[in-house]
């Protein structure tokens, strides 16, 4: 039986530090307890740059509270042995860039990650060289950026198998709080302007605009219907990009058709992608269903709608309330249970195009182990979307699915997805 093949961890938006290197020392501008907006937003004129110069902002570590356990975790489990280890390699990406970008780095350092494994004496003796394939693991935006790779790349993509948790498939709700506010679930806490600005230009954040069914109330018939439509937002997103460019642009002229031609230029590259990775399907990589494990988190209150109404001079305007996030996982009433989510991603946002709902594995807060103390009051604060990577339960999944190990002991576990007729995942699986 071949080793098993090495793995990438690709983090979520806003998941791993920014360091700026053209400080001297360089300098981190965005950590798990430091967020600079002002140097990590970027030049309206050319959104690959910063806004602030001089500046080289690059990516660095991934968050230990978030990933710090699965990767050593998997480091050790998937090791035959000490002497030979099975190297697990975390992907710090620029997560502001549009997706296209972090994939075309994505397929750069797989080919890296082949290389420095098939200089690992115990895998040359395996015949790695033969095969050159990896595994990964993308939790939340790291999965579509996985998933965006594999469909660009195709049969050469080298990945064997696939993990996805949480991934926001058709997005998440709080991505528009997150470009409306400056605050919400993705990151951050108090709203600022600063924090506004920086997000309203970010086009990663576009990526993750929801795309449910019956989620979005649309009160006048005469308002656009998809998010990826500029004129379905507040004006005062416009008026933000307007006043950057004002701020920081080099073109003096007609700066609100500026404005708004960026919008519309990132909300159609959004668009572009969720096409993309919708319509893709495994077989066209060479993979099936049995490679691709897609956990889903429910079980947890999680914004699942949104009303917009058109203003007097109108205008839309977004009305978020508290009745719109909701968790009716445990209702009596079956259709009613896809009104659930991980507090982040609703559960309808969590579904791809490319499997079907017998295929997820759903896991809920319960599902962390009674010893699992810490984990649990750090869900509780920071919530089950972003902690759910540290789940015990979910490290001995994963490392079943890339091995093909049977569960001799019954501690691997999942639940059917609501509306699901079967429960069908890509490994035997006790269902709960």
């Amino acid at each position: 039986m071949s080793l098993p093949d090495p793995v990438i961890v690709v983090p979520g938006i806003t998941a791993n530090y920014l360091r700026d290197d053209y400080w001297l020392p360089p300098q981190d501008i965005w950590t798990v307890l430091t967020k600079d907006y002002e140097k990590s937003a970027l030049h309206p004129d050319d959104l690959r740059f910063e806004a602030t110069e001089p500046a080289l902002v690059r990516p660095g570590q991934l968050y230990e509270i978030a990933y710090r356990e699965l990767i050593e975790t998997l480091r050790h489990d998937l090791s035959a042995s000490p002497e030979q280890p099975t190297p697990v390699f975390p992907f710090a990406y620029d997560w502001r860039q549009p997706l296209e970008v972090t994939e075309i780095q994505l397929n750069a350092f797989v080919q890296e990650v082949v290389a420095r494994t098939s200089l690992l004496r115990h895998y040359v003796d395996d015949g790695y060289r033969g095969r050159g394939t990896v595994n990964m693991i993308g939790h939340s935006m790291g999965g579509l950026v996985i998933a965006g790779y594999i469909e660009r790349y195709r049969g050469q993509s080298q990945v064997r198998k696939v993990a996805t948790l949480a991934t926001p498939y058709r997005g998440s709700f709080e991505s528009v709080i997150k470009v409306t506010t400056g605050t919400a679930a993705l990151g951050g806490q108090a709203p600022s302007s600063r924090e506004r600005e920086a997000a309203r230009l970010t086009p990663a954040l576009y990526y993750l605009l929801p795309e449910v069914p019956d989620g979005l109330t649309i009160q006048d018939p005469n308002l656009p219907r998809s998010l990826f439509d500029p004129d379905l937002w507040q004006s005062s997103v416009l008026e933000t990009i307007t006043q950057y460019i004002r701020s920081h642009g080099t073109d003096p002229n007609d700066q609100p058709g500026q404005a708004r031609a960026l919008f519309q230029r990132m909300l159609r590259g959004a668009r572009a992608h969720r096409d993309r990775i919708g319509a893709f399907r495994l077989p066209q990589a060479g993979l099936s269903a049995a490679d691709w494990l897609c956990v889903v988190g429910v079980g947890t209150e999680t914004r699942v709608r949104l009303e917009v109404v058109k203003n007097p001079d109108g205008s839309p305007d977004f009305r978020f309330h508290s009745s719109d996030r909701d968790n009716k996982w445990t209702d009596a009433d079956p259709t009613q249970r896809v009104y659930t989510g991980d507090g982040t991603v609703p559960f309808e946002g969590a579904v791809p195009g490319g499997l079907g709902l017998e295929n997820l594995v759903c896991v809920t807060p319960d599902d962390y182990g009674y010893w699992e103390v810490q984990d649990r009051l750090i869900t509780q604060a920071a919530g089950f979307h972003g902690i759910l990577p540290n789940m015990d339960m979910l490290h001995r999944l994963i490392t079943r699915h890339f091995t093909g190990a049977a569960d001799s002991h019954g501690n691997t576990w999942g639940r059917r997805a609501p509306g699901a007729a079967a429960f069908q995942p890509p490994l035997p699986l006790t269902e709960k």
